[in-house]
């Protein structure tokens, strides 16, 4: 049996990473005062047809659904907001006794039948925020605000946001049927997806990475030039805002979104050089003002992002961003003999019961294949049990690292065990060298 095409194991000396970019995600969106909410993988299929739209791919093409023993057409997530949306009507999370506006995070495993590639596959795992209840441009700011400093707080570089503006529906719509006006006497120069795409989602022709598309995209309308006077000052105030930040962007009209429930601002951070091959692109997001009341809530403004958690691993290994290296082990007991197993044992647990990361031998190898694995696991001190010690309760701690060692006995171990460890795994040269004049 193997892993199914298009899915991942992530193993024991990888998930670290995985452990460390969620930790400063969960970090970084606490200190925007933003809580996490857990939705389920399996929604109805109506929730994405509804919401992401019936004329994008993710729907048309790349759901993962199935009817269940039920009856019930059921899809497996392809995104995180839809599900986000459809729990904030169903809790009616938009009432008064909740903060609003209300700002949450999600994290988790998302669905899409689409080829594999790097940093793409079937099953990727999503970072992402929603914010509800905010019409203010101040919302949109903080939002990539916030996905800027995750970034670089993890030591990403070569970034650069994009933002555009897709106004109001009405607005956008216009400019929809200028997009048709301006393709159709092109039609058969289009590439094939965009011939299909051109009168049921003109603006995806934007997106096209068709080279015969993408010189036709060059002369096409601009949506800021369709954008009324209230929409025009909201996304002056979110560049605004930008530059107070002393956050860089660059205004890029070519940037569309594919998702049908965006409106008003919307962005990309994208990476500048080759690292992640031809998909470029570590973040997206924009408003969403229409989306809740779609899915049955009250008229309610949206604002979120989302990034793909394996293909910011990807960037951050190709950059050479320091990565912190699998936690070691604080205390490492060898044993010798069956007299001293059950000791062995006490041991490590009360090393545990004081916050110090503790193993043992389970096996019952020679004393040389003991000490390579205590090598391996970086241990900080090593405690050889044997019969002697289990008679004498005194044991041997021997610092790896400095070459220390203190003989104690268990009492006094057990008493002060995290403390006995830090005294032996003190790092005294600097202390050494400046005796030494240094």
């Amino acid at each position: 049996m193997q892993k199914l095409k298009g899915t991942e194991d992530i193993l024991p000396q990888d998930s670290h990473l995985w452990q460390y970019v969620e930790d400063v995600a969960r970090e970084v969106f606490e200190l925007y005062h933003f809580k996490e909410i857990r939705t389920p993988m399996m929604e109805s299929f109506d929730l994405f047809s509804r919401s992401v739209g019936d004329t994008t791919d993710i729907v048309s093409k790349e759901m993962y659904d199935f009817e269940d023993k039920g009856g019930r057409h059921i899809a497996l997530r392809p995104e995180g907001t839809a599900s986000v949306v459809r729990a904030y009507v169903e809790h009616k999370l938009f009432g008064p006794e909740f903060p609003q506006p209300l700002k949450v995070y999600y994290m988790g495993p998302m669905f899409r039948y689409e080829r594999p590639q790097a940093g793409r596959q079937r099953q990727f795992h999503q970072i992402g925020m929603e914010v509800f209840g905010s019409t203010n441009p101040a919302t949109d700011a903080e939002g990539i605000a916030l996905a800027w400093q995750f970034l670089t707080t993890l030591g990403v570089s070569n970034l650069t946001i994009h933002l555009n503006s897709l106004g109001t529906p009405e607005e956008r719509e216009n400019y929809r049927q200028a997009l048709i006006e301006y393709f159709e006497p092109h039609m058969e120069e289009l590439s094939d997806d965009s011939k299909r795409r051109l009168h049921e989602n003109p603006l995806r022709v934007l997106d096209s990475k068709d080279p015969k598309d993408i010189a036709l995209v060059k002369d096409a309308p601009v949506i800021l030039d369709y954008l009324g006077e209230e929409s025009a000052a909201h996304f002056q105030s979110v560049q605004d805002m930008l530059a107070m930040m002393e956050i860089p962007y660059k205004v890029d009209p070519s940037i569309v979104r594919g998702l049908d429930y965006y409106q008003h601002t919307i962005f990309e951070i994208i990476v500048n050089d080759d690292t992640i091959g031809a998909q470029s692109t570590v973040v997206g997001g924009g408003r969403y003002d229409g989306l809740v009341e779609q899915i049955g809530g009250p008229q309610t403004p949206g604002f979120g992002f989302g990034l793909g958690i394996e293909r910011l691993l990807i960037l951050l290994q190709e950059q050479e961003v320091e990565l912190p290296e699998t936690e070691g082990v604080d205390v490492f007991v060898t044993v010798m003999g069956d007299d001293a197993n059950i000791l062995a044992q006490e041991i490590v647990q009360i090393a545990r019961e004081q916050e110090l990361i503790a193993d043992r031998d389970f096996l019952g190898r020679s004393m040389k294949s003991q000490y390579k694995s205590a090598d391996k696991y970086n241990a900080g001190i090593v405690i050889t049990l044997g019969t002697n010690e289990v008679e004498t309760r005194t044991v041997t701690l021997k610092s790896q690292t400095n070459k220390k060692q203190q003989e104690v006995s268990l009492d006094d171990l057990y008493d002060n065990f995290y403390g006995i460890y830090r005294s032996l795994t003190a790092d005294t040269s600097v202390i050494d060298d400046f005796f030494k004049g240094e």
